[in-house]
């Protein structure tokens, strides 16, 4: 093969030398679906392996690493558009994605191009066969998704990087960074209790695992047991613990939302704007504003009409967010018992006596019946769904036989384009759609919206 090379400059000038790889997107796709099988392996056994194949590319990049049950994507985009617009050149790597899977990988809110994800994948691939023919376990395909990422950010010369853990925190892939100047704890509640343990103690031990030694750490307000966890590991790195306040004079909207804070330092912000919806979305801004106070402290000021800026247009797809009007039609991700209390706090607050029809799909490794639980009481009808192309879901039919346990009027749908159609024939102009359950689902749920707007007599 023909030899290029590559070079590219960030603050060490890292020159490599290295062949020209042949991957075309579609490979690199499949490459990444023929791992699913090796399944989770919690620790950093793999992920040190590998980034040590590829000359650890994370020592060269900062990060602000989120851990957390619920709100790390809100707050991850929050928190990285204010650094966009003061200025930073700022990766983010997230997940799940909603419709694109290169949506993973981001610099300044742009996804990775194809070309540069076939060209960092293959050099992982690489990496992950001279592991195995020494005799070393396939790394999982989070490991090979987050060396892929380090690659990237080191390669675009990032200024810092806002990333979220997988699962937990201690023994996730991403915990391998260093250099981490914020560790920022969500809202934190039952999660993963195969992988993390049984009660808020053990999982919050765990989420608390991504706080590194003189980092700043900033949370949420939690329950006693989980803050008592965030303290002790906070004292035992030598970290300050900053915890998050409350917002003031709150304006909710489903479009605009304002507030006002004072932050740890006494700062006070004035009609803070977000355009997120949820009544939860306030209480993530808040965070963020806390988040972004703490980073000046290690170099990366920002100016407040900046930070007014990146929170008025921070986009976050999939959360409590209108996909459509009249009828209003909402799409959220809620999947687990935590995240329904906020849904359905959102769902009492701004639609008291409107007639909600629900489109619902599940994960069968989730809490469906506790999602079920939390949100049943507000629905006129629920339509269920199974979503499509993924192992894990739960059919159609399980669902509607869970929720009759708690509702009657409930329909299994036998794809998302009949499940659309039977909602729009059920709900009036007035009335509100919230499909919610697995994010899994909701980019195919958006194209078929879209589409469906498109076509002549469709309300747009």
């Amino acid at each position: 093969m023909n030899k290029i090379v590559n070079v590219f400059f960030h603050k060490k000038k890292y020159v490599r030398e290295r062949e020209k790889y042949t991957m075309n997107y579609q490979e690199t796709l499949e490459y990444i679906e023929s791992l699913q099988g090796i399944g989770i392996v919690p620790g950093l056994v793999g992920i040190t392996r590998l980034c040590e194949e590829l000359g650890n590319p994370q020592k060269d990049i900062a990060f602000v690493h989120i851990a957390g049950t619920n709100g790390k994507g809100s707050v991850l985009a929050y928190i990285s558009t204010v650094l966009k617009c003061a200025g930073y050149r700022v990766g983010c790597y997230l997940s799940p994605v909603i419709a694109d899977y290169r949506e993973k990988i981001q610099v300044n809110g742009r996804p990775i191009f194809k070309r540069e994800l076939c060209d960092c994948m293959e050099q992982v691939e690489e990496a992950c066969k001279r592991m195995t023919a020494s005799g070393l376990p396939h790394p999982t395909v989070f490991e090979v998704e987050t060396a892929a990422a380090f690659l990237h950010f080191r390669e675009k010369g990032c200024d810092i990087v806002v990333l979220e853990t997988g699962m937990g925190g201690r023994e996730d892939a991403t915990n391998l960074i260093q250099n981490v100047k914020a560790a920022v704890l969500t809202s934190i509640s039952m999660d993963h209790m195969q992988y993390l343990g049984r009660n808020l103690t053990e999982i919050a031990w765990h989420k608390a695992g991504i706080i590194k030694e003189n980092c700043q750490v900033i949370s949420t307000a939690q329950e006693t047991e989980v803050l008592s966890v965030i303290e002790k590991e906070a004292r035992e790195k030598g970290c300050a613990l900053t915890l998050a306040g409350e917002a003031l004079k709150v304006r909710y909207g489903l479009e605009k939302q304002k507030f006002s804070y004072v932050d740890s330092k006494g700062r006070r912000y004035e009609n803070l704007e977000i355009s997120l919806s949820g009544k939860h979305q306030v209480e993530n801004a808040v965070l963020a504003v806390e988040v972004i106070g703490k980073l000046e402290e290690c170099g990366y000021p920002v100016e407040e009409r900046r930070l007014r800026e990146g929170l008025l247009t921070t986009k976050w797809p999939g959360r409590f967010e209108i996909a459509a009007k009249k009828p209003l039609f909402i799409i959220d991700g809620a999947h687990n018992e935590d995240a329904a209390k906020k849904l359905a706090d959102s769902m009492r607050f701004y639609f008291t006596n409107k007639r909600i029809i629900y489109i619902m799909g599940m994960l069968r490794d989730k809490e469906y019946e506790k999602v079920i639980a939390e949100t049943y009481a507000y629905a006129d009808q629920i339509i269920t769904v199974t979503p499509p192309e993924n192992p894990r879901a739960l059919p159609a039919l399980s669902m509607a036989e869970a929720v009759k346990e708690y509702h009657p009027r409930v329909t299994a749908a036998g794809s998302l384009e009949e499940a659309v159609e039977m909602a729009y024939l059920l709900a009036g102009r007035e009335d509100v759609i919230l499909a919610f359950g697995s994010l899994s689902y909701l980019g195919r749920l958006q194209a078929i919206l879209q589409k469906r707007q498109k076509k002549p007599g469709k309300e747009r």
